[in-house]
């Protein structure tokens, strides 16, 4: 598990904490800055998952050498 994966995960938990708590307290903003935080997260969660993947086909081509 690399850094943008971690970090990517984290932002998903931060923005849905953020969308939960702006929902109850009947905040728009805060729920969307909660929605965008989310979309944020997995973008950069996805990338990580990409990094990780390239990585170790790399890895394993190189160990077929």
């Amino acid at each position: 598990m690399n850094k943008d994966q971690v970090a990517g995960r984290v932002d998903e938990a931060k923005g849905k904490l953020k969308e939960v708590t702006g929902k109850v307290v009947g905040n728009e903003k805060l729920e969307g800055e909660g929605v965008a935080d989310q979309a944020a997260g997995k973008v950069q969660k996805t990338y990580g998952d990409v990094k990780e993947k390239t990585k170790d086909a790399i890895k394993s081509g190189a160990d077929k050498l």
